[in-house]
């Protein structure tokens, strides 16, 4: 039987089931991550995540890479 916890998001504090026992489930299977996107969430956080705050991330390292790009550009 698929083993289900409550877990506390530790970069917003909200309440969510994780469903450790049947990962495809999950709520965070809900978001697309890149292995960027993993080792950038991976470097700040040690414990799962709510499906928003993945979403917010996802999007902060997008911007960060992109302003890495424009910065690389701008320098030329």
């Amino acid at each position: 039987m698929p083993v289900h916890e409550t877990k506390i998001c530790s970069r917003c504090n909200t309440e969510f089931e994780c469903k450790v026992g049947s990962v495809l489930l999950c709520q965070c299977q809900s978001v697309k991550l890149s292995n960027a996107h993993r080792a950038y969430i991976a470097q700040r956080y040690m414990d799962c995540l709510c499906a928003g705050c993945l979403i917010e991330l996802r999007s902060e390292c997008n911007q960060g890479e992109h302003e890495g790009k424009i910065a690389a550009l701008v320098d030329r």
